[in-house]
């Protein structure tokens, strides 16, 4: 449903603003535009496990979405001001993530452009494959530089998606790196992210997250509009 509505978004001329927010039940792997030729592979590792495989329509590395994490969907016009550059909307988005963690006890740091180059360093240049497995410009960290939100996005001349992901709880690394034939890169994984549970001073809830990101991002971009892929 999540990539189905991220599709549909760019078919016409975005008007207005809109957003989804999204819990997962089930794990699924999901593949950036790019990676669509390994898609063969990775679903003969995967059907032993009855695990789902799906592509995303922006660029980027290999997901693991599951039940440890809550997904954003933001569409906008392209005169919006969050789409008046490349960054600007991962700067805004990362920004609402932030100040939405901040309340729920997980302080965060977002990695200005000029930053990601070393930040990548300091982990020997990171899992390039994988979506948390490097940062790009304004994702968040914790204060030890490990990735806990990572965006990605697709721009047209109809408009912007933007994406984000927030990892609320360890992900199965071990199936991720096996369904994509690099059971040596869990280790990596491991030590470049990190999940707001072991952060937060409180006990942290994938739902209470999600509520509090669609208040947030209703409150920045307006209700979302009705929509039977709504969930």
């Amino acid at each position: 449903m999540e990539q189905d509505w991220n599709r549909q978004q760019l078919e016409r001329p975005v008007s207005v603003a809109d957003f989804r927010v999204w819990n997962h039940r089930w794990p699924a792997v999901v593949l950036g535009c790019s990676q669509r030729g390994l898609r063969d592979g990775i679903a003969a590792r995967l059907q032993p496990r009855g695990v789902g495989l799906v592509e995303r329509s922006s660029g980027g590395g290999a997901v693991l979405s599951g039940p440890w994490m809550v997904s954003v969907s933001v569409a906008l016009p392209p005169d919006h001001v969050w789409a008046t550059s490349g960054l600007e909307g991962y700067r805004q988005l990362g920004r609402v993530h932030a100040a939405v963690l901040a309340g729920l006890g997980v302080a965060t740091l977002q990695v200005p452009p000029e930053g990601v180059g070393r930040a990548n360093q300091r982990w020997g240049g990171g899992v390039r494959w994988a979506c948390f497995g490097s940062l790009a410009p304004w994702e968040l960290t914790d204060g030890e530089g490990r990735k806990l939100v990572g965006l990605a996005q697709r721009r047209q001349g109809h408009g912007v998606l933007l994406v984000a992901g927030t990892l609320c709880h360890a992900p199965d690394w071990p199936l991720l790196c096996d369904a994509m034939g690099s059971p040596g890169d869990v280790s990596g994984l491991q030590r470049v992210t990190v999940a707001c549970d072991a952060l937060a001073d409180r006990a942290f809830s994938a739902t209470t997250l999600a509520e509090q990101l669609r208040r947030a991002l209703a409150s920045e971009l307006g209700p979302p509009r009705c929509s039977p892929l709504a969930i």
